[in-house]
Formats: structure tokens, C-alpha cells, sequence
């Protein structure tokens, strides 16, 4: 399985800064075959990437998309409208679960619209602090990770992309922790045990797992060695553009 390193902007970088940093960024790059390179710009500068990307080089993402393909919901966009311009979509992000109250139902629609309109979903699971404090760490990532899973069908499982971000790990966050590599092994073993329980062996072995939280050039190379993780989903340092091309040269090494 390849690996997958991918870049979340956030509410970063107007649309002349996303261009400038995608040029730098693509002249750096060399193409891997075995490393997908991903990048999630803010939605409005995806239309105008999309025409000076190099896709044999990198990809693109959303960050957030309607799970209504069209209709009257003002300010939204469907990811039939994406269809084309982004290969992937960040769902289920812990931003948008606690900040704009997406629970389950929402996330597991984004995820059915993402892939009827063959865009790869990098589904996002992960706990809190006070979750994991009061033990409740194996229950949240099952609710999530099957809640999320639940409107598409089996065969379709293996093209979402799960990515393990700890809530209590995440930079943003005020009390942010690093997770050693052990804590993320034992939540990564789990996911793919319930994958296993599910949806058998096969979808399990076949479906990417990433990590995110806090991911940074030093510590990529710890993480991407941790069985079980494809790759990577990096907020802060996917801003900078020598950390991120570090962090992308850390996983072909590591694929190597």
C-alpha cells in the first residue's frame, strides 16, 4: 500500500499566497509513485489550484463539503460541484465536530455523497482528553469510525482513507500533548480490529490508516514506522514549506 501525506490549510492563505506556495511546492517535489501527496486549500482557491496543479505530482482536497449533491442551501457546496476538481475531502474533522456540531448522521452523509461522486473521503476519528481520561478511548473511535462508515456499502469501505487525529493531540488545541507512538499503535491496532470485525480481514489490510496530531518533521518519521499508519494528515507544518516537504521526504524513506 502506498503512503499518504496530507497537507490541511485550515483558514489559511488567500488565493495569490496558495498559488505562489503551490508553485514552490511542485518545483520541489519529484513525482513518487509509491507517496500520494495531498494538499486541502481553503474552498476558494481549490478551482483556480486545479488548473496549475501537476497531478502526477500532488492531489487535491477539500476541506468540507454539503452532502446534498444540489438544491437551495445557500453558502454550501456539493460535492458533485467538486467532482473534478478535488480527488479527495476531509470529513469529520474534529473542527467541524466541535466547533460546527457535526455529529455522526452529518459526517457518514458526507462520506456516502463524497464517494458517489468519486471523491476519496479522509474520514477523522479521535477522542478528547477527557474522553481518553475517563477510559471511554475504544468506545469513541468505534462510534466514529462505524458511524462515519455506515451509509456507504462494504466494497466501498477500502477507498476511505481513516485518519487518527486525538483531539487532545492536536496543535490547536491549548492543552495539546504529544501522542507517543505506542498510544497511537494501540489506537490503530483497534481501528483495524474493528475493520476486521465488520468488514473481514481483506477491507481492513486494504483500507489507508492515517495519523494527524501535532505532526511536525521531527516526529513524522516516528509515526509513519508505527505499524499499521500509511501516512500522515499535518495542520501547522503543512503551512511551512520546507517542514512540509521534509515531512514528504520523511515517508519516502520510510517507504524505501
Amino acid at each position: 500500500m502506498k503512503s499518504y501525506i496530507v497537507g490541511n490549510w485550515k483558514l489559511n492563505f488567500t488565493v495569490g499566497e496558495a498559488s505562489i506556495y503551490l508553485h514552490k511546492l511542485l518545483r520541489k517535489l519529484p513525482n513518487y509513485r509509491d507517496v500520494d501527496v495531498i494538499i486541502a486549500p481553503s474552498l476558494l482557491a481549490l478551482q483556480p489550484l486545479s488548473l496549475q496543479v501537476d497531478r502526477h505530482k500532488l492531489k487535491l482536497a477539500a476541506q468540507n463539503a454539503f452532502y446534498r449533491d444540489y438544491g437551495a442551501f445557500t453558502g454550501e457546496t456539493s460535492f458533485t460541484q467538486l467532482n473534478g476538481i478535488v480527488d479527495y475531502c476531509i470529513i469529520g474533522h474534529s473542527e467541524r465536530r466541535y466547533i460546527f456540531r457535526e455529529d455522526d448522521k452529518m459526517v457518514a452523509k458526507k462520506v456516502a455523497a463524497a464517494i458517489r461522486n468519486k471523491i476519496r473521503p479522509i474520514l477523522c476519528i479521535g477522542e478528547t482528553e477527557s474522553e481518553r481520561a475517563f477510559g471511554e478511548t475504544a468506545d469513541v473511535i468505534r462510534d466514529q469510525l462505524l458511524g462515519g462508515l455506515s451509509e456507504i456499502g462494504a466494497e466501498d469501505v477500502s477507498k476511505v482513507l481513516i485518519a487518527y487525529e486525538p483531539v487532545w493531540a492536536i496543535s490547536s488545541v491549548k492543552a495539546a500533548k504529544l501522542a507517543t507512538p505506542s498510544e497511537v499503535a494501540d489506537v490503530v491496532k483497534l481501528i483495524r480490529k474493528i475493520l476486521t470485525e465488520v468488514y473481514g480481514k481483506k477491507t481492513a489490510e486494504e483500507t489507508p490508516v492515517l495519523f494527524g496530531g501535532s505532526v511536525n518533521p521531527s516526529n513524522a518519521g516516528a509515526y509513519l514506522t508505527v505499524p499499521g499508519v500509511n501516512g500522515l494528515l499535518a495542520g501547522g507544518s503543512s503551512l511551512i514549506l520546507s517542514e512540509f516537504a521534509d515531512i514528504i521526504d520523511t515517508a519516502k524513506r520510510v517507504r524505501s
